[in-house]
C-alpha cells in the first residue's frame, strides 16, 4: 500500500522536527510518520470510518442531496462523552492511500452529494490538504464543478494547522464546546479549550468571513458553530452563545443542539452525564438566545436527542 509521507513533509516546512507533531494544540511531538500513535490515536496514514451520505446536518448543509460525510478516525479533543467514541478513540478504522481518499472526493460527487463534509480531520490535515488540491485539478481538466468542502471540527484546533486549509474550505463547522476552563479539563482534558476555540474561530472567520446562502437556502460560504447542550451545562452554555454573538453577531449561524445522548457507562464515573437533557435546561438556553438578540440560529426539536442519528460505524461503508 502507497502513502505520502505527508507529515514529514509539514514539519520541515514549519521549521519543526519530523519528530514532533504539532498538528493539533495538544503538540504532543510524536513522530507519527514512523508509525507512532500521537495523543489523536493515529499514525500519520489516513483511516477512514466511514464515507457515505448524511442526511442529519443543519438545513442548509444537507439540502436535498445530503452531505458527502468522510468520518476520520482518531481525535485530538476525545472527549468523555463523545457519540462517535468508537472512533473517536482509534479503535475503529480502515488504512486507504492519498489516491483513495480522492476516488472518495469523485465517488461522493457521483453520488449526489451537496458537499463534501471532512469530520474530524485535524490530524491528517496535510494529506486532505494535497488531496482537495488534487481533486480540484482533475475536476478542472474535466470541466466539472468541484464540490464545495465543510471542515466539521471540534474547535481545538492549531491556527497554523488551520492556515494549510485556507482557500480550500468553503464552510467550517466548528463545535464551540465549553467557555468554562474547568469543564473543558474534566470532560475533554483541555483546561485551555475556550481561548483555543476562540482563537481557531477568529482564524476560521478571517478565511470565510459571513455566512453567504445561494437562492435556495444552501450554504455558500461561512461559519456554523455548533454547541452542545449538556446536562447541568446551561450556565455554560449561556456563556457561550453570549461570546458568539457578542463577537460575531448574525455574521456567523449558531446550532444550539438537545442531542446529548448518554453512552453505556459514562454516568458512572460522570453521574451527571447519565442522562439526556431536560426540556427545561434546553429551553433556558434557547430563550436566553433569543433574549441576546440571536436570529441567525437553528434549534432542535427533542426527538432527535436518539441513538439513530448516531453514525452506524460497524462497517466500512464507501470506504
Amino acid at each position: 500500500m502507497k502513502h505520502l509521507n505527508l507529515l514529514s513533509n509539514y514539519s520541515f516546512s514549519h521549521g519543526q522536527s519530523p519528530l514532533s507533531c504539532m498538528l493539533c494544540p495538544r503538540a504532543c511531538r510524536v513522530d507519527r510518520s514512523e508509525g507512532n500513535i500521537g495523543y489523536c490515536g493515529e499514525t500519520d496514514i489516513v483511516r477512514l470510518s466511514r464515507a457515505a451520505l448524511y442526511f442529519y446536518e443543519e438545513p442548509c448543509l444537507t439540502g436535498k442531496r445530503g452531505v458527502g460525510n468522510i468520518f476520520f478516525s482518531g481525535c485530538s479533543l476525545r472527549c468523555v462523552y463523545c457519540q462517535n467514541r468508537e472512533i473517536a478513540l482509534g479503535n475503529h478504522g480502515k488504512e486507504i492511500t492519498f489516491e483513495r481518499l480522492v476516488e472518495i472526493f469523485r465517488e461522493l460527487q457521483e453520488k449526489g452529494a451537496e458537499n463534501i463534509g471532512l469530520v474530524t480531520a485535524t490530524h491528517f490535515v496535510p494529506t486532505v490538504v494535497k488531496a482537495v488540491e488534487e481533486y480540484r485539478e482533475e475536476c478542472e481538466k474535466e470541466g466539472i464543478r468541484p464540490l464545495k468542502f465543510i471542515y466539521n471540527s471540534s474547535g481545538y484546533e492549531s491556527i497554523d494547522t488551520l492556515e494549510m486549509l485556507a482557500g480550500l474550505i468553503d464552510i467550517y463547522l466548528p463545535d464551540f464546546k465549553y467557555m468554562s476552563p474547568d469543564r473543558a479539563k474534566k470532560y475533554s482534558n483541555a483546561y485551555d479549550y475556550p481561548e483555543v476555540a476562540k482563537a481557531a474561530l477568529a482564524e476560521m472567520y478571517r478565511q470565510v468571513g459571513g455566512t453567504i446562502f445561494t437562492g435556495d437556502g444552501m450554504l455558500s460560504r461561512g461559519i456554523v458553530v455548533r454547541h452542545l447542550v449538556l446536562p447541568l451545562g446551561t450556565h455554560d452554555s449561556m456563556d457561550v452563545i453570549k461570546y458568539l454573538h457578542d463577537t460575531y453577531g448574525d455574521d456567523i449561524m449558531i446550532s444550539i443542539m438537545s442531542q446529548y445522548t448518554p453512552l453505556e457507562g459514562v454516568g458512572e464515573k460522570y453521574p451527571e452525564l447519565g442522562r439526556r437533557i431536560t426540556r427545561r435546561e434546553y429551553d433556558r438556553v434557547v430563550d436566553f438566545a433569543l433574549s441576546m438578540g440571536v436570529t441567525n440560529a437553528y434549534i432542535q426539536e427533542r426527538k432527535v436527542a436518539e441513538a439513530s442519528f448516531i453514525p452506524d460505524f460497524d462497517s466500512f461503508e464507501g470506504v
